[in-house]
């Protein structure tokens, strides 16, 4: 027979899941970007882009690409580089949180409420300055995280670290 307090933490380790399978689907696309922007310092590379995106039926997606393409080719190397960095050092606070909250660690919890909580203003001012529906939609599930998790870290029922239903 399952304990009653069983049945508080599966429902949170599953959204603990949830929300590190959130997080690592943040790495993957990160890392895609980051390992884009660091062949973007080869010009044949941008060439064949362009090539790509020229074949595109015209339409949002054939403009899209092409200004995207327009933008990044008009960065110095050394700001690619730096931001194929950046990407990167982004994907690694992503995959720490992810990682960590799949092993229902607590520092986890305390670490992606923090840094999810520290970049929704920036979210917010985006979203107010160029709006997209995939931007609701990122804004509006990093402010869910941090509701769910704030919530779980204050809960007198939050087990401490190392607990064996934890």
């Amino acid at each position: 027979m399952i304990s009653t307090d069983r049945h508080a933490v599966l429902p949170r380790f599953g959204m603990l899941r949830t929300i590190a399978v959130y997080k690592l689907g943040k790495v993957i696309l990160l890392l895609l970007a980051s390992y884009g922007a660091l062949r973007l310092r080869d010009a044949s590379y941008l060439v064949s882009l362009y090539n790509w995106a020229s074949a595109l039926p015209s339409g949002l997606e054939q403009v899209m690409a092409l200004k995207a393409i327009a933008f990044f080719s008009g960065l110095s190397p050394a700001r690619i580089q730096a931001l194929g960095y950046v990407t990167l050092a982004y994907a690694a606070v992503f995959a720490v949180e992810g990682v960590g909250l799949w092993m229902r660690r607590r520092w986890a919890e305390w670490l992606t409420t923090i840094i999810t909580a520290s970049l929704i203003p920036f979210e917010l001012w985006e979203l107010l300055h160029r709006p997209t529906v995939g931007k609701v939609v990122v804004t509006v599930v990093n402010i869910a995280i941090v509701w769910y998790l704030i919530r779980q870290l204050r809960s007198p029922r939050h087990a401490p670290a190392g607990s064996q239903n934890y």
